[in-house]
């Protein structure tokens, strides 16, 4: 059973006629052409998966593709404006917070949901291992990940 959805990928406006049995993930990667999200685990415990669904991070994998009708979605490749990188993308790549890239796009989601959130705010490291408790790297180790969130959050 089909049911056509409204909603917007990185600030563009879309209808789509999706499977009502299909993950965000599927609809992103496959009909819209997102495919900066990756389907690690596909039951929502590794946040390689992760955007931002009103700005609320999620695990697409596990998110109904239906439940984001009327909704505003922000994947990775939305982070990126006018050619330049978001400062969490620019501090990823400075602090070298990537290996081999896999969960990279879920981290970088959800440290812009974490830079959002405590904006104006004091944060510990705690605070940032926390709230990125949901994503799982199995190449960096972590600290590159902490050093680089600090690092985007004195900037901007």
């Amino acid at each position: 059973m089909n049911k056509i959805i409204t909603f917007t990928v990185n600030g563009k406006k879309r209808e789509l006629n999706v499977d009502v049995r299909s993950s965000l993930l599927d609809v992103l990667r496959e009909i819209v052409g997102m495919t900066g999200a990756k389907e690690g685990c596909g039951v929502g415990e590794c946040g390689a998966c992760s955007v931002l669904v009103d700005d609320l991070l999620v695990d697409s994998c596990i998110y109904m593709a239906v439940w984001a009708d009327g909704k505003s979605i922000r994947t990775v490749e939305g982070e990126c404006r006018d050619g330049k990188l978001s400062s969490v993308q620019k501090s990823y790549v400075e602090k070298g917070a990537v290996q081999c890239g896999f969960c990279t796009p879920g981290f970088v989601m959800a440290s812009t949901a974490f830079k959002e959130r405590f904006k104006d705010k004091t944060f510990t490291r705690d605070d940032i291992r926390r709230e990125h408790a949901g994503n799982i790297c199995r190449c960096t180790g972590y600290e590159s990940i902490i050093e680089a969130v600090e690092q985007s959050m004195e900037e901007d």
